[in-house]
């Protein structure tokens, strides 16, 4: 049970971007209604669970949650340009790398040997699955986008990568993070979306269910980290890239070649190997 428990993150946020691209809307719109379904959840199990804030937990939460709407935004926007299956890979390896580097930075990580090891092999694994996955057979189509796309990424990697750093250094965790952080995100979304018209409309609406997608997996993640430990939990959610890569072929008909799409999974694989690898290193 305790194991299908720490599956449920992986299959939400797997499932997140299949989710939110077949709702379609504007970027803008899209944040929006993501970050207003996760601000419902977050004042529903508010008055379910009543953790105590402090000011560090409102302030730190806030600028954490006002980060990941930087990260989910740049993202979705990344979607629109390369598609979910060949961006889910190189924004989850973009992400462990960058998480990575910056504990071991910032927080003394893999401060042994054997946990160097691991994580410098990890990111090796990172990379070249990320890069195995944007494998294109004819050189001679190489998508116009990607450039513009690997440049959203690199912005929402900053963004994904603060809203981590920024919790971990405040140490604010569980449920005391869940309301400041939907806080933040939700007026970070209208902030970054002011220059958009048009921002709350049906599909605006619509986006709310990827909002109570992701918050249902940051809840099951925090029940799976106490029941099965950090590594096991944090390995076990990296595997829904595997779910949105593969759903982006066969859902949203994003066109592959079959030696294509067989580079893809052996990148999915290296992907998930490395994040694996990286949660063992949280021992």
């Amino acid at each position: 049970m305790d194991i299908l428990i720490a599956l449920v993150p992986a299959l939400m946020w797997g499932t997140l971007p299949l989710v939110v691209s077949k709702i379609g809307g504007s970027t803008e719109q899209q944040i929006i209604g993501t970050t207003l379904g996760a601000l419902m959840f977050a004042v529903i199990t508010f008055f379910f669970v009543s953790p105590e804030l402090s000011t560090t937990a409102w302030v730190a939460g806030f600028f954490s949650g006002a980060f990941w709407a930087l990260g989910q935004m740049n993202q979705f926007a990344a979607f629109k340009q390369m598609g979910v299956s060949k961006t889910m890979p190189i924004s989850t390896g973009m992400q462990l790398v960058g998480t990575s580097l910056f504990g071991v930075l910032a927080f003394g990580e893999w401060s042994n040997r054997t946990a160097l090891l691991l994580g410098i092999s990890a990111l090796v694994l990172i990379v070249a699955g990320a890069a195995f996955t944007s494998y294109k057979e004819d050189k001679s189509k190489q998508d116009e986008n990607i450039g513009k796309g690997l440049l959203l990424l690199l912005i929402s990697t900053v963004g994904y990568v603060g809203y981590v750093v920024i919790a971990r250094w405040f140490n604010i965790n569980g449920w005391e993070a869940v309301l400041p952080q939907a806080v933040g995100m939700v007026i970070s979304a209208v902030l970054l979306s002011l220059r958009k018209g048009n921002l709350f409309t049906k599909k605006t609406a619509g986006n709310t269910i990827g909002g109570l997608m992701w918050a249902v997996g940051n809840i099951a993640l925090l029940f799976a980290t106490a029941k099965v430990g950090v590594a096991t939990s944090f390995s076990l959610s990296q595997t829904g890239v595997v779910i949105s890569t593969i759903g982006g072929v066969l859902l949203l008909k994003e066109t592959k070649t079959k030696k294509e799409m067989t580079f893809v999974i052996i990148g999915c694989i290296l992907v998930v190997v490395g994040g694996i690898m990286i949660g063992f290193t949280k021992q």
